[in-house]
């Protein structure tokens, strides 16, 4: 295979080499087929990829997904001959922090059992979604053992924003899914104020955004205030919607009924 494009919107991983009889493109083979379904994948042979590499030396190279990140494209500096050295290090950038939700894949982001913070976009608005990448790379990466960070096209998946109340006029915005509860950001601007989206997950690790959507704010003095009995009236917060594509016999249905 010759590299000449590859899709913006997918992970790819490029690999030169003089000729197929080395032992580096064998390495380079079986990490593909381990990771085909997480990267593109494309080689190029003797003439077709000479101006790319050094006689003799190989290069795989990877190149983020453009329409989505502003990640750098990188070289490969381990060994090429050693298969878990270059199957890590693949696995790392094929596999984004920041990850597409859709009905194929929902069930089993579900199942990783996770928390969601969800950017909502409009199917066009790749600004929304690279400028979100840059602040869980920045600010939050520090999170990624305690929540799933995913974008969601609005339109497809219309019905969570129902359940917050929006719809895709409303987009884009961001909201947690806790599988027990959905939590909305207060105004999807604010994520790029720093330290924002890390307090909002502060929240919902301490129970506040529980808290406030049953009983109001809380206030923001460091003075405790004393509620009256019955004075704040509770609230309901939307449940979960993503909570019903746990694995059921019935998961085909709900992804494409309840969604």
């Amino acid at each position: 295979i010759i590299y000449v494009h590859t899709d913006d919107k997918k992970r790819t991983v490029i690999g030169y080499f003089d000729r197929k009889e080395v032992p580096e493109y064998d390495v380079f083979r079986r990490v593909a087929t381990n990771l085909k379904e997480d990267c593109q994948f494309y080689v190029g042979f003797g003439d077709a990829s000479q101006q790319m590499h050094p006689p003799g030396q190989p290069i795989v190279a990877f190149r983020a997904d453009r329409a989505r990140s502003n990640e750098p494209d990188e070289t490969f500096m381990g060994s090429l001959k050693v298969y878990d050295e270059l199957n890590v290090w693949v696995s790392e950038k094929c596999v984004p922090l920041v990850r597409e939700i859709t009905f194929e894949n929902a069930e089993e982001l579900t199942e990783e059992g996770l928390p969601f913070l969800i950017l909502f976009h409009k199917p066009d608005d790749n600004e929304s979604v690279k400028k979100f990448n840059d602040i869980v790379m920045t600010e939050l990466i520090t999170e990624k053992q305690n929540v799933n960070f995913l974008t969601a096209d609005g339109v497809k998946f219309a019905h969570p924003l129902h359940h917050l109340g929006k719809s895709q006029n409303d987009l884009p915005l961001i909201a947690i899914d806790s599988f027990r509860h959905m939590y909305l950001f207060s105004d999807v601007k604010d994520m790029e104020i720093p330290g924002k989206l890390k307090q909002f997950l502060q929240d919902l690790y301490s129970g506040k955004l529980h808290r406030e959507f049953h009983y109001g704010p809380e206030p923001i003095t460091d003075t405790p205030k004393q509620i009256e009995g019955g004075t704040k009236k509770p609230t309901t917060p939307p449940e979960s919607t993503f909570k019903k594509l746990a694995p059921s016999k019935n998961r085909y249905t709900l992804l494409r009924d309840e969604l």
